[in-house]
């Protein structure tokens, strides 16, 4: 296993976090993903993740429901940012030490210097969520809080919006 994600059963074990993981060939999308029926195997919402920045340099992890459409424009305005984009796979790798089709919330636990802010659709508040553990090779099941108690034990930002 990827050293980060070796790190993050590590960080899941002594926040005493259940979850429960499947293994399965490598995804790169969410249609990939049901395909391999991964979200029928799992109890939980799949989830869609991605890695924005805009045009100040700031960093955002946008987690929501996979079935929702990603409006950037309306994120942005919501939280009265600069236009959002797509980051680069490079800017992807350095911060959160990810590659493309692994982004995940759980990759915080690599941003040391906290570059990313996360932003979590309100859909997902109070279920279990399945999110890839820092690789496209697996996808693990848990519980909206413990997500939250990730976030808070890396002393991340975060904003859940609607």
């Amino acid at each position: 296993m990827e050293g980060n994600v070796v790190s993050l059963f590590e960080l899941l074990t002594e926040l005493e976090i259940e979850f429960q993981m499947l293994e399965h060939a490598a995804v790169y999308t969410v249609e990939e993903s049901r395909r391999l029926k991964i979200f029928e195997k799992l109890d939980g919402q799949a989830c869609k993740n991605l890695f924005l920045r805009n045009k100040r340099g700031e960093f955002f992890l946008l987690t929501l429901p996979a079935d929702k459409r990603a409006d950037l424009k309306s994120v942005a305005k919501r939280l009265n940012l600069p236009r959002l984009s797509f980051a680069s796979e490079e800017e992807l790798e350095k911060i959160l030490g990810l590659h493309a089709g692994a982004v995940t919330p759980l990759g915080i636990i690599n941003d040391a210097q906290k570059k990313a802010r996360l932003i979590i659709d309100a859909e997902l508040q109070g279920k279990k969520l399945l999110l890839h553990p820092n690789t496209n090779t697996a996808t693990i099941s848990l519980a909206f809080a413990d997500l939250i108690k990730i976030i808070q034990h890396t002393e991340h930002d975060f904003l859940i919006v609607d």
